[in-house]
Order: structure tokens, then sequence, then C-alpha cells
């Protein structure tokens, strides 16, 4: 029997308080597939009231039951890995092979890194005759964003757990059956009474309430950097710890001395990954001016292979836009390049030819962008690619920095210690050289206006304890 109109409140399968239904969109249809229950105050208050009851005893638990916990929502979760990879290709309109081989894998790998960053982590230290104990902050809303639904589900959730939290969790309400999935999952896991809960709904009717909520301890949210500024604001009355992960906008420098064909050919893939659907996907390719024209054309035939299709078919590479709203906002934005004076090397407004349906857009690519026009400026979220040229390596470290964003940026160079050098000039909270694989025990967040916190790992745990220090507690 499906959970879909259902909440997971203490530990139960509930029904809302109000009876509200949202349509859930298949981006590559534009048609309802399911529904999903919407909360409100009265389900916020429900879930908080039994994630407060349950943080007592949950959070005296020794670490050793905790992660035996953790292991065993692994084991689920692994169980059901094929019901996630399905989950996210039908809200996102992932291409099943993405789907399964990024989305759903996200969640494992991180559950696996919160595991083996929890078998180490020291939750008390001596200093002379002073304990310093790192104990859990207690109820925390988590609020999670539709792009890679389990990969920040887990990061929330599973270093809640590890640290002796307990935690209401809001997905999006655009992708949210896997959130449900995961849900089921922690139910057969065993996870106690009140520890995890999970109430769908809207931003303003879920999300800002638990941002608000007098017995909220703590808020994680991940999104964009408007909508963390109203949770940021909501939390605020009530001074309680606020984490976000937000907006990027992150450079790509292409040293001189790098393999240009090799770069911008992995450059664009990385751009266009998961429909563009990245917040720290390297969306401004810097370029050396003298090698622009060149770049471009690599750039042309690299996006030109980007196959865009049915989520299902087996050679599709890139599947829809999750909604109708990002559709439309990933127009205006091309619109905005054209007018703006940019070269339109390929793709551009419209579907992609033969694709009269879905939320499906042209890969494109865009050169001789500056960095004051809109689409260098702007977060995007789709498979829009601006290319920039630059004159000086000082030049180019100025224009990636030249952002209200820092989540990551990304260096290329044959030269690995001068890659290094120029990481080091980056103001992002991660920089990515020469491509790397994807590292979940890495630390993740931003600077400035991309957020505060980190996830990933043990800095994922930190983000989730109180820091107490006993003084005079003896040798």
């Amino acid at each position: 029997m499906s959970n879909n109109l259902k909440f997971y409140i203490d530990g139960a399968w509930v029904d809302p308080v109000t009876p509200a239904a949202l349509d859930v969109i298949n981006p590559a249809t534009e048609e309802a597939y399911t529904q999903i229950s919407l909360g409100a105050k009265a389900d916020v208050d429900k879930a908080v009231a039994a994630a407060k009851a349950a943080f007592p005893a949950f959070s005296r638990k020794p670490v050793a039951e905790r992660l035996a916990l953790l292991k065993k929502i692994l084991e689920v979760y692994n169980k059901r890995f094929e019901d996630i990879a399905q989950a996210v290709s039908n809200e996102m309109g992932a291409p099943l092979s993405f789907a399964r081989e990024a989305q759903a894998w996200a969640g494992r790998a991180h559950m696996e890194s919160t595991i083996a960053a929890l078998e180490t982590y020291s939750f008390s230290e001596k200093r002379g005759t002073t304990t310093v104990v790192k104990e859990a902050i207690g109820v925390c809303a988590l609020i999670t964003p539709w792009n890679w639904p389990l990969n920040q589900i887990v990061c929330k959730v599973a270093p809640a757990i590890a640290a002796g939290c307990t935690v209401v969790l809001k997905p999006s309400e655009i992708a949210p059956i896997s959130g449900i999935v995961w849900a089921e999952i922690l139910d057969e896991a065993g996870v106690p009474k009140g520890v995890f809960n999970l109430v769908n709904g809207t931003g303003p009717d879920v999300g800002q309430v638990m941002a608000g909520h007098p017995d909220v301890d703590m808020v994680s949210f991940t999104g964009s950097t408007r909508a963390g500024i109203i949770v940021a604001k909501t939390a605020a009355d009530t001074v309680k710890r606020v984490a976000q992960e937000l907006g990027g906008k992150s450079a790509n420098i292409i040293l001189p001395d790098a393999d240009l064909q090799s770069a911008v050919t992995s450059g664009v893939q990385g751009c266009f990954g998961n429909s563009g659907q990245s917040c720290d996907a390297p969306t401004r390719m810097l370029v050396p001016r003298d090698r622009h024209d060149e770049a471009l054309e690599i750039a042309k035939v690299a996006a030109e292979a980007h196959k865009v299709g049915n989520p299902t078919a087996e050679d599709t590479v890139l599947g829809p836009v999750v909604s109708q709203l990002q559709f439309d906002k990933i127009q205006r934005l091309i619109e905005a390049g054209i007018k703006e004076g940019a070269t339109l090397v390929t793709g551009g407004l419209g579907r992609p030819e033969g694709l009269n349906r879905g939320y499906y857009v042209r890969p494109t690519v865009f050169g001789n962008v500056t960095n004051d026009m809109t689409i260098a400026r702007e977060e995007i979220f789709g498979p829009v690619l601006s290319i920039l040229p630059y004159d000086s390596e000082e030049e180019a470290i100025r224009i990636a920095n030249d952002t209200v964003y820092g989540l990551a940026a990304y260096v290329q160079s044959q030269n690995i210690e001068h890659a290094r050098a120029v990481a080091l000039e980056m103001r992002a909270g991660s920089v990515y050289l020469n491509y790397p694989d994807w590292d979940t025990m890495a630390p993740f967040g931003g600077y400035k206006q991309s957020g505060n916190g980190r996830e990933y790992a043990d800095f994922g745990i930190h983000d989730f304890l109180e820091t107490k220090g006993i003084v005079g507690y003896g040798d």
C-alpha cells in the first residue's frame, strides 16, 4: 500500500490533520503520476513534539548503538536501491542510468562515509583539568531540495542520527517520492519512535513553520539563496542554529598549460550533468583569450553530443529539467544572454528538435561572455554554459571571485603545483583540481551567499553538535 498521502510521525504512517493533496508531476510527460499530502502547522507541531519527546533517550544512546542503527539503515537502503532510482527518475525526469549511478549512489555513498566517520569520531577530549564534550544539539528541522534529493536527505539525516539528534524532515514537494521511500527505509531499519519524522508540504506552510518553531534547536536548509534568507530570518526570532547550503555560480579556470580539448569537453559535461541542476556545477568557464574561439568549437561539439530525451531510453544523456517554473526561468536567462550580446554557440530557446512535450532544454553554450552579463551573474540551474575569455591569470582569479556566491571553483592545469596555488586564491568552499572523482569524505559547503556550515562525513556530524566545557573536571 502506498504511503504517498501520509506523513511519518512518531514511528507510524499517519494522515495529515487537514487533508490537502498536491499532484506530483513527471517532468518528462508534464503529467501527474501520483499525489502527496500537504502539511500545515498542526502536522509540524505533532512531528516536532514526537522528536522532542524522543530526544532525551536517543541522545544518551551509546555511539555503538547509533552506529549499528546507521549500518542497518544502509542495509535496507541497499535492498531498496532500485526503488530509490525509479522514484528519482519519475519525479525529476532523470535518465535511469543517472538515477542509479549518481542519484541513488550518492545516498549510499554518504551513508558509508557517515558510518566511517562515526567509527573514529571523538565526542570528548581533555584539556588540562577541563573536559570538552560534544553533545547532540537537539531537535533538528531538515529542509531538502529537489535536485539531488537522496544526496541531501542522507547528508542531513545520517549525521544528525550519528550525533544523537532527532529530526523532522521536509523534502521538496516537487520531488517528494524518494523521500517517502527513504522514510520507509528508516521505518524498516527500526529507527526508534520519534527520532525521524517526515512532513511533506510547501516552504511557507511547513518549512517556515519548522524554522520558527520554538522547540526546534537547529535548522539545516539546502536550496536557493533567496529561500535561505527567509529561513534564516524566520529562525532568528528563536536564536537557533542555521546551517545553509545555498546557490552557486562556480568558475572553472582553464589555465594556459591545460589540455584544452580535454578540459573544455569535461567542463561541458560537468556543467550539464543532472540537466544542469547542480548548485556546484562549473557554469562559468574561463579560457585564455587567444584560445577562446578554439574553446568554443570544442564546447559546441561536446554540447551537441548530449542527447536529450526520454529518461527511459538507453541512449538518453540528459532528461528534462524538473518543472515548468524551472523551464521558464532557463528560457528567460537564455534570452537575456542573446539580448545582452553573448555569442550563442549552440542550443538556444525552445525545446530540442522532435520533443514537443516535457520540460526539455536545449544544451546551450554561450561565448564572448563578460562577467557583468546576466548569464554570468545569475544561477541558471539548467544545461547552459557561459565561456569567458581572460588575458592573465590574475584577471581569471579576479573574475572567478567576482560573484556573490562561493560554493565551488574548478582549476585545470597539467602542473599540479600551479593548480594548487590557484586553488588557494579561490573564495569558495570546495575547489576541484583537474576534475577529480566525487569525494564524500571532503567537506562540502560555501563561502559568502552560498551559505555556512559544512556537510559530508565528520564535517556533517560536527554541525549537529554543541560544545560543552566541563571546567575543573580533574585529571
